[in-house]
């Protein structure tokens, strides 16, 4: 059997081009080998860093170079079925730009762009996030609305199932940053999927968009009002719609969950379910003030509030975190109060962070919860 040489075998001081190649051949990086995760890159540089974004660790970690080389390597220790997100800091002459790792084929994508992706030992990108020639694909309708409650036009998609009849009754699903959801995680192939392999009902799910997600999420009166006293009752008039509280719910990652908590709280008895993703549901134990700046300021008015007097707004509750992201701490703490109000939750963390993979990842186990297919009241 051929040697294959590790990194610790370039560290000896002799580093050739030859020994050099010889470690990198046969490889892919970042080199996963159980919990030790190497990333590499190559070239002339005053310094490489690895940026990633696991909170509570050092953000910025260097890279190390060998002697008589252009190859910068780092080690790094991830906890298995770990996802990582992450940047190379390249510094030249005093000045230091981000790259994704040109060594490393994965990447995940936001509205900002792009990040490259460690894929720690046991992780694997869910089958049902994947096209499925055999699943029958549904359809989207973009649908335009005109909203007195905002002061102006909302826009969006409407999902209907392959086998969509208007003979039929279907649950409803409101996204927020709907697109983003679309474009980022993959959710019209989710559905398709899901609902081919009977793993959630067939479901009409209206994708929708703010233009000012920040000051109309955190609970905002004219959006809870645009969303519960126009959209709603619009989508209900216009499409075959179960007429009930459990078979509507309302979805959202990020602020996106705040505004479908705010708004069932301000609408009990309408949204009988919820899923929340992350969740941006910052408090204080001390005082008001709060970290994360102004922009959170009437989620924490918000939050502080609920947490003096919970109450019940819907039936069941489907709540996901990533453990390596900053709101881990919040999440934990509300899914506690929000149980002990009678609310059947059910709260799952994830070696991952604040990203549409990771939101991508758990919608499979959040909607087959809040609406099981025949398939889960056979097996469960």
């Amino acid at each position: 059997m051929t040697h294959r040489l590790a990194i610790h075998d370039l560290l000896d001081g002799r580093a050739t081009p030859d020994r050099v190649h010889a470690f990198l051949e046969g490889k892919s990086f970042p080199l996963v080998e159980g919990p030790r995760v190497t990333v590499v890159w190559r070239g002339e540089a005053d310094g490489v860093n690895l940026r990633h974004w696991i909170y509570g660790l050092e953000s910025s970690n260097a890279l190390s170079r060998i002697p008589g080389t252009d190859l910068w390597y780092i080690v790094v220790e991830i906890p298995p079925c770990s996802r990582v997100e992450y940047k190379l800091e390249i510094h030249r002459g005093g000045t230091g730009h981000w790259i994704e790792d040109p060594w490393n084929p994965y990447r995940a994508r936001d509205p900002f762009g792009a990040n490259s992706v460690i894929q720690g030992e046991g992780y694997e990108i869910p089958a049902w996030t994947r096209l499925d020639p055999e699943a029958r694909p549904g359809t989207l309708e973009p649908f335009r609305f005109e909203s007195k409650a905002l002061g102006g036009p909302r826009s969006g998609h409407i999902y209907l199932p392959a086998r969509f009849r208007r003979s039929r009754l279907y649950p409803l699903l409101v996204v927020h940053d709907g697109s983003d959801y679309l474009k980022y995680a993959a959710m019209k192939t989710v559905l398709d999927n899901l609902i081919h392999r009977l793993e959630v009902p067939d479901m009409i799910v209206c994708f929708t968009d703010s233009p000012d997600r920040l000051r109309e999420y955190p609970n905002h009166e004219g959006h809870a009002k645009f969303v519960s006293e126009e959209l709603m009752p619009d989508l209900t008039r216009r499409l075959p719609l179960l007429d009930n509280a459990q078979a509507r719910c309302l979805m959202g990652a990020s602020f996106g969950a705040v505004a479908a908590f705010t708004i069932a709280h301000r609408y009990p008895g309408v949204w009988g379910r919820l899923l929340l993703q992350s969740g941006s549901f910052a408090f204080t134990d001390i005082g008001t003030r709060n970290r994360r700046g102004p922009l959170f300021d009437p989620i924490v008015e918000f939050v502080n509030q609920y947490r003096e007097a919970p109450i019940a707004v819907a039936e069941r509750v489907f709540m996901s975190c990533g453990v390596y992201e900053s709101l881990i701490y919040e999440n934990r703490s509300l899914a506690p109060i929000l149980d002990a109000t009678g609310m059947q939750v059910r709260f799952v963390e994830a070696r991952d962070g604040h990203n549409w993979e990771n939101w991508r990842d758990r919608l499979r186990e959040g909607m087959s919860w809040l609406f099981p297919g025949p398939i889960m009241f056979i097996y469960e």
